[in-house]
């Protein structure tokens, strides 16, 4: 159940905000009173499959997956992770208000800051000045997506290991390797042997 939040619970989004934009004292009050906090335990969805994305998500503290279930193998296809200080949602789905074709689910205890569809446009139209901010989040996340399309094109598995490995170190030490497998496109034993290989060239 969302939770009514003080200045203190806003601390990290309005301190992430600020690197791009900067906000007044009465923005910064208007600004934390769109928002609620939900706490999600380990294994706990945001979101389900089919369900429509009512929320955006910002991430004060855990670690979500993002994915799919493919229909002819079973498997669970991760689409992205979401750590501390980023954010969990399904942008077409919120935008739309129409139901999602993924999940989102919690890999540990998680706290989120959460605001309405209807309440973020409320919030852009009383602070204009949030529009560039989220304008710099989605092409943050294009960026991210397009890297990952070149890579998975391009390169070979224990490259884009190694490129996951250089690009998100605190992910890569708390999350379970099959599910690294799964976002890189390989299969657990797979990743295994590069990982053994890997401990080789270093010893």
């Amino acid at each position: 159940m969302p939770l009514r939040i003080n200045l203190s619970s806003t601390y990290k989004l309005i301190a992430n905000i600020s690197k791009q934009v900067k906000l007044s004292e009465e923005e910064v009050l208007l600004l934390n009173s769109f928002w609620t906090k939900k706490v999600l335990n380990k294994n706990d969805y945001l979101l389900r499959n089919g369900e429509v994305c009512r929320t955006d998500n910002y991430i004060i503290s855990g670690t979500l997956k993002a994915f799919y279930i493919n229909v002819d193998t079973g498997q669970e296809e991760i689409l992205y992770f979401a750590t501390d200080d980023w954010w969990a949602t399904d942008i077409e789905s919120f935008r739309k208000q129409e139901p999602s074709i993924y999940n989102i689910q919690a890999l540990e205890k998680t706290e989120l800051l959460q605001i309405s569809f209807d309440s973020f446009q409320r919030m852009l139209a009383q602070i204009p000045v949030l529009e560039r901010y989220f304008r710099i989040i989605l092409e943050s996340y294009l960026g991210t997506l397009q890297r990952r399309i070149v890579m998975n094109n391009v390169y070979n598995a224990e490259h884009r290991y190694l490129d996951f490995l250089q690009g998100y170190p605190k992910l890569a030490a708390k999350i379970p390797q099959y599910l690294i497998a799964s976002y890189l496109g390989i299969s657990a034993e797979f990743l295994s042997r590069i990982r053994r290989r890997k401990k080789k060239t270093l010893n």
